[in-house]
């Protein structure tokens, strides 16, 4: 095929880390049967040819966190025939979401010398609440394997096959022992996506969560589990408040936890 007639591929960064793109990057040698099949016609953090949609999919990471993020969206959502979302920030709103429920302006002024040049939204909104996004694949940073099932399944025109189990199932296929039953060590794994190989309860850490929750979360039984493993309310708060911190909130029991000083 010709460069005219291979689908284009379009990558998009909004406000995050780039750490997703670089795992599109990192596939190094898986991409170039996919280069033979798609036209990269836009990814500023791999080239600086940048060519205008249409697009036949639209990788795009990072959260809605300035006005002109809002327009961009908007725009890149009427040049894509496929739009899939990639990473935390950008399926979740990421860790910089954690300013939804405190005070930007205080934020800002804290951060930067001359907070009145910064432009920003008062919240960090993943991509879904403003356009409408064909897939979301999470992580932090999202796993390879799965974004190179995301991609050809696309160019198959079929449903990418991204199992949305917990992270336990993946600790018992790889064999890891179950850290808060055998060693009483906190783990999010029963209420995190899989996606991730379980790799850190594979090493003696608990889970936590950067995947987001899994379509089996049962938040009212998780937080009892994780008092009975000595955690109080506030390190419960600051456990499920960091990559996925909105989606977390949102299954939380009202009134379930009291964050402590």
């Amino acid at each position: 095929m010709t460069g005219s007639d291979r689908p284009r591929l379009g990558v998009f960064k909004f406000a995050s880390c780039d750490g997703c793109q670089l795992t599109l990057l990192d596939c190094e040698e898986e991409l170039l049967p996919l280069a033979a099949e798609l036209e990269v016609a836009h990814f500023a953090e791999a080239s600086s040819d940048i060519r205008p949609g249409p697009y036949q999919l639209a990788l795009v990471e990072g959260s809605v966190s300035t006005p002109e993020h809002l327009e961009r969206i908007r725009r890149i959502r009427a040049e894509s025939r496929h739009l899939v979302t990639i990473g935390a920030c950008a399926t979740a709103g990421g860790i910089q979401a954690l300013r939804n429920s405190a005070d930007g302006d205080a934020f800002r002024a804290t951060v930067y010398a001359e907070p009145e040049y910064i432009e920003s939204l008062a919240t960090s909104t993943p991509i879904s609440a403003h356009v409408p996004v064909d897939f979301e694949l999470r992580g932090c940073p999202i796993d390879r394997g799965q974004l190179l099932e995301v991609i050809t399944a696309f160019l198959a025109g079929r449903r990418p096959d991204i199992p949305d189990h917990s992270v336990c199932f993946a600790c018992k296929r790889r064999g890891t022992t179950c850290l808060p039953v055998a060693r009483g060590i906190p783990c999010l794994g029963p209420v995190t996506h899989a996606g991730c190989g379980a790799l850190c309860p594979a090493y003696g850490r608990g889970c936590y969560g950067c995947f987001g929750p899994s379509g089996s979360t049962n938040m009212p039984a998780m937080i009892p589990l994780l008092r009975s493993e000595g955690m109080s309310d506030g390190d419960i708060v600051r456990f499920l408040h960091t990559y996925n911190v909105e989606d977390f909130a949102a299954l939380e029991p009202p009134g379930a936890l009291e964050e402590d000083g």
